[in-house]
């Protein structure tokens, strides 16, 4: 046992003990919390300001500190451009560890972000820097780091989700012709009915609109300050927390210390939002998937993003869409672990909390890469119409235009569903009992066999049931009628250009 103080530590004075070598560095949070760096410097200048208001720092000091800080704040930039210049062009995860291993290992003794900003401010300013945690506490300077992170997280997301839907646009403007541009649509992974390429393309638009709005519900929610919640119950002198506020963007204080401190539903917003987003991501991936199979051939995909096989020459595999669909599995998983991490901890800090911070670190870098290539990946898919338009013409796709067709002649459509089902089992017996002809499709079948099963058929039943006019019997609001979709389509980009300014290609 040794008597001697430990000075470097944030809470020495109780303590005469060293801690253990190992748990030391296993508990400290400063390999992963680093990137907090700029969160940590805004929120301390904000803190200053409000100690500056309260009279605890003089005006000279305050400008000291608040210069101070920037320069401590300006390590991360130092770091980058030091990584850039000697290891030339590298993806952003090789970079971001660099940098965080690099500022790591330039402060060894830092316990996490709170204490290598103070020890660093200190080599600026001096004991002037142990002013600044004066009426502040940890837990407070972390919920507000991490909120500041996770709405900076936000921004990012919402920027990528409008270029991503930008790209999901111009493709569907460029493939709303009724006589080229349709698709079947399926259930159950069936054919069902054909729809405008568009049509599909737009489905996806409306997902990432839900995403944009629970992101932005997410941020407006969170956007309240804690500094000045203290520990567990507040500041111990009357700071006026708007100054904070106010410094920082945020809304308000926040009107609870105790939940201030502990809260971290800002977290599970975001990782729930961030886990919806994925699994919209995923099933696009998969469709895509699904349709660059020869077995579809809907798709050609860019090579830019495939890959091939290095035992099969003449692969060409769907890389960037599998790899997004395991994404969505790892934005999940984080999701997951953050509620399961907050799910039994009492009121109000508590060190699990640590925990949770990887997990947001991670799904802001995962949505980061997702939406860094999405975008791009889309714009450059290449459609082959003509085969999807096979598709769509095959398979009996126009039978509910039949039924419709019948029903607005007055027969209930419960009848004329199967009058309509007994025309279909007419084309398919011809398959059955001519040994290599093809079924007939409805269209293709006499009109004196349709009048036996119903006198209703007349000649204008054939073009009641082409393909345009089973498009365009969808004449509903969202539904796949040439000029619904094209409405649709503006609606989208006003509705987006009213809540976010869209780029001026489309």
């Amino acid at each position: 046992m040794t008597n001697s103080p430990q000075p470097t530590k944030m809470w020495s004075g109780r303590f005469r003990e060293p801690l253990d070598r190992t748990f030391e560095q296993w508990q400290c949070s400063f390999s992963f919390d680093w990137r907090l760096l700029p969160y940590e410097v805004a929120a301390s200048q904000a803190h200053a300001r409000a100690l500056a208001a309260a009279g605890i720092l003089t005006p000279d000091e305050l400008d000291t500190m608040l210069a101070g800080l920037t320069r401590v704040g300006e390590r991360l930039l130092n770091w980058s451009h030091r990584i850039s210049a000697t290891s030339g062009q590298i993806d952003y995860e090789t970079s971001n560890a660099q940098i965080g291993a690099a500022i790591v290992a330039s402060a060894p003794q830092a316990e996490d972000i709170h204490h290598f900003v103070e020890l660093e401010l200190t080599k600026e300013i001096g004991a002037l820097a142990l002013k600044l945690h004066t009426g502040r506490s940890r837990n407070e300077q972390i919920a507000t780091d991490m909120r500041l992170f996770v709405r900076d997280a936000i921004d990012a997301t919402t920027h990528g989700l409008l270029d991503w839907i930008t790209a999901l646009l111009t493709q569907a403007e460029a493939h709303t012709n009724p006589e080229a541009d349709v698709m079947p649509g399926y259930t159950h992974l069936q054919r069902a009915e054909p729809v405008l390429l568009a049509h599909w393309l737009l489905a996806y638009v409306s997902m990432l609109e839900r995403d944009l709005s629970r992101f932005a519900d997410a941020r407006t929610r969170m956007n309240l300050c804690p500094l000045g919640s203290g520990a567990i119950a507040g500041a111990t002198l009357a700071l006026n927390r708007n100054i904070a506020a106010r410094a920082l963007d945020f809304t308000a204080p926040t009107p609870n210390s105790i939940d201030a401190t502990s809260d971290r539903d800002f977290m599970l917003d975001y990782s729930q939002a961030a886990s919806t987003l994925g699994l919209h991501i995923s099933r696009f991936a998969e469709e895509i998937t699904l349709y660059a199979t020869a077995e579809f051939a809907f798709v050609d995909l860019p090579e830019a993003f495939s890959t091939g096989s290095s035992a099969m020459p003449q692969k060409k595999n769907p890389d960037l869409t599998e790899l997004a669909r395991g994404k969505s599995a790892r934005l999940l998983g984080a999701a997951t672990a953050l509620a399961t991490l907050l799910k039994g901890l009492p009121l109000a800090y508590n060190k699990d909390l640590q925990e949770g911070q990887e997990q947001i670190f991670d799904i802001a870098d995962t949505l980061a890469g997702l939406l860094s290539v999405l975008p791009s990946f889309t714009r450059a898919l290449k459609f082959r119409t003509p085969t999807m338009q096979r598709a769509a013409e095959t398979g009996y796709l126009n039978a509910m235009a039949a039924a419709t067709y019948l029903s607005n002649k007055g027969v209930p459509f419960r009848k004329a569903h199967e009058i309509v089902g007994n025309a279909v089992r007419l084309g398919l017996l011809r398959n059955e009992q001519s040994s290599g002809k093809e079924a007939l499709e409805l269209n293709a079948i006499p009109l004196a066999d349709l009048q036996q099963l119903s006198p209703e058929f007349t000649e204008d039943f054939f073009a009641a049931i082409s393909l345009t006019a089973t498009l365009d019997c969808h004449d509903v609001p969202g539904g796949t009628a040439t000029h619904r979709v094209r409405e649709a389509l503006a609606a989208a980009k006003q509705r987006l250009s009213t809540l976010y300014p869209l780029p001026s290609t489309l």
